[in-house]
């Protein structure tokens, strides 16, 4: 009798055995600022992540399996986002993403590249990061600094011509590259006249922005360009309103997010300009029904509005879910090819994961902070942004000319390696 029980018992444990390997789940790191000037970017990458990979899971996971999200902290700080990416692979991470510093951001992909991972940067704006500082594991989903200052310099030269602009610029890549393109598409390269300061980053003290901005209000500009990002930022315009700086020049943060603003309040930040790839209400205003569903869906279960880093971390996970499936395999060189010249459509119009750089190239905004009581008709009090000019990507992004040039000034391939 045992005899004959045993095949049976062999093909349960068998098919239990399988079972319980199809189950297991497939991780995926976060590399994010949950500490530091940039935590509250990092909050909402975790928060748009954690939903996607819940919906995901839900549906039957990648392959067979589900996710499940493992991050570290940060902090914005490299050579943390060095070990964390040293970490995060040593647990068995599929992928890597995040980054609300685009130092972070290069630093922690070319270190994933050591252990064979692709990495994907969600708020990761300098130019470097898919120019000069690119590779073939490092692929960005967010706009860079040159696309958000082409589509602002447009508007800018039109309603701002021949006015003088001051810097006040966060000093590490995304500072440098964010100023540079700025400079470029609103033709105020000229440093004698159009002049610049410098805040340290990280770390930059309250009393070295103050004197910055200080600076600013003995110049006679009447354009006041903040390349500032997370806390800095919103120092940075409490500061300049009690300095009236907003009453008397234009003040414009290249690249603006739902969280700054709220930080800052709507009453300073009111009449501010900035750029953005997403925000909250570009499926509502356009009918993007996929976009829609997902600020309705993260609203409801976190009872705030999506911000870009949030739209950012859910879109990364399911491209790679996607390029996954359509490679039928895990492996990082079988993924990144099926990204690379991919097309599709997710919380807005199409989106391409363009080859030659791993930028993702897409519509890019023009916006503008709402009046106070513009803001609070939102049941979530952050109806923030009135968008005053879109772009294509393709208008928007740096040609493969110009993008080879900027290899070659830096004597890097010119192609991804």
């Amino acid at each position: 009798m045992f005899k004959s029980l045993k095949p049976v018992l062999c093909g349960i444990f068998s098919l239990l055995a399988m079972g319980a390997h199809a189950a297991v789940p497939v991780k995926l790191g976060l590399n994010y600022p949950h500490s530091g000037e940039y935590r509250e970017e990092g909050l909402m990458q975790k928060r748009g992540a954690l939903m996607a990979i819940d919906e995901i899971s839900a549906a039957g996971g990648v392959l067979d399996r589900p996710l499940r999200l493992i991050d570290r902290d940060s902090a914005s700080q490299v050579d943390r986002a060095r070990a964390n990416v040293d970490a995060l692979a040593a647990e068995g991470a599929a992928m890597l993403f995040g980054g609300s510093s685009s130092a972070v951001a290069i630093a922690a992909s070319q270190q994933a590249r050591k252990h064979d991972l692709l990495y994907f940067g969600t708020l990761t704006y300098s130019n470097d990061t898919t120019g000069k500082d690119g590779h073939q594991g490092l692929f960005r989903e967010c706009y860079s600094a040159w696309m958000a200052a082409r589509v602002l310099g447009d508007y800018l030269r039109q309603e701002h011509r021949d006015q003088t602009y001051f810097y006040v610029t966060a000093d590490y890549t995304w500072g440098h590259t964010t100023e540079a393109s700025m400079r470029a598409f609103t033709g105020t390269e000229k440093a004698d006249r159009h002049q610049s300061v410098r805040v340290p980053f990280p770390g930059g003290r309250y009393h070295e922005i103050q004197e910055a901005m200080k600076r600013a209000a003995q110049s006679d500009a009447k354009v006041l360009v903040l390349v500032l990002f997370g806390e800095q930022m919103v120092h940075g315009m409490r500061i300049a309103q009690q300095l009236g700086l907003s009453e008397r020049m234009q003040i414009v943060v290249p690249n603006l997010t739902l969280s700054m603003v709220e930080q800052a309040g709507p009453f300073i930040m009111a009449g501010v300009i900035g750029a953005s790839p997403w925000t909250w209400n570009v499926p509502l205003q356009f009918d993007y029904p996929r976009g829609r569903q997902f600020v309705e869906a993260f609203s409801s279960r976190y009872r705030t509005r999506p911000s870009t880093s949030a739209a950012s971390a859910y879109s990364i996970i399911y491209q790679w879910k996607d390029a996954v499936e359509r490679a039928g395999r895990f492996d990082s060189a079988a993924v990144r090819q099926a990204l690379e010249g991919h097309r599709y459509s997710l919380l807005k119009d199409e989106q391409i994961w363009r080859a030659f750089d791993h930028q993702n190239v897409q519509s890019v905004y023009a916006v503008r902070i709402k009046a106070r009581d513009q803001v609070m008709k939102d049941e979530y009090r952050q109806n923030f942004f009135e968008i005053i000019s879109v772009m294509s990507g393709e208008d928007a992004a740096p040609t493969l000319a110009q993008w080879q040039q900027a290899r070659r000034d830096a004597g890097k391939p010119l192609q991804l390696e």
